[in-house]
């Protein structure tokens, strides 16, 4: 077997394990579905170009999740350089109508007024079902830090909800 098929092979085990996972949490991120798709594939692309060694399945994990929050930055950064809204996108939202959308619309609309810190914990923690601690360990933050950030986001989130 070529070093390319073995490469494939990786690939292609990783995305059947994660590729879900980067969806959903760059989905949150960049709020519509193209963009996150591209941050997805170019999540693999790098995992493919150059394969990092992963000491443990909770470091694989963890090197996934980083890679796309800052992939996710950087489609947005490029985004804020030069804003616009494709027609394709318009029509898109238009389009969907059915009720499974609109209720996945209203998340992502509802997580969308928590700050970026907030809403990865949530959607890591809720949506994904990682434990604080892994949570923790992804981020690079400390255990208290994550369960403030889980409290705090469910704060604004009850006042948000109370509002509407």
């Amino acid at each position: 077997m070529s070093s390319i098929d073995s490469r494939n092979t990786l690939v292609t085990i990783a995305y059947d394990k994660y590729a879900d996972m980067l969806y959903h949490l760059s989905l949150s991120h960049m709020q519509n579905r193209e963009d996150a798709e591209d941050v997805v594939q170019e999540v693999f692309c790098k995992y493919f170009a150059k394969p990092p060694r992963f000491v443990d399945k909770a470091h694989e994990k963890a090197w996934f999740i980083r890679v796309a929050v800052n992939q996710c930055h950087d489609h947005l950064r490029r985004r804020n350089i030069r804003s616009y809204t494709p027609l394709h996108e318009i029509e898109d939202l238009v389009a969907q109508t059915s009720v499974q959308n609109e209720e996945a619309l209203h998340l992502m609309e509802i997580l969308s007024y928590l700050p970026e810190k907030f809403r990865i914990v949530v959607i890591l923690h809720y949506l994904e079902g990682f434990s604080v601690e892994e949570i923790a360990g992804t981020l690079r933050l400390g255990q208290s830090a994550v369960k403030m950030r889980l409290s705090r986001a469910r704060k604004m989130l009850e006042e948000k909800l109370t509002e509407d």
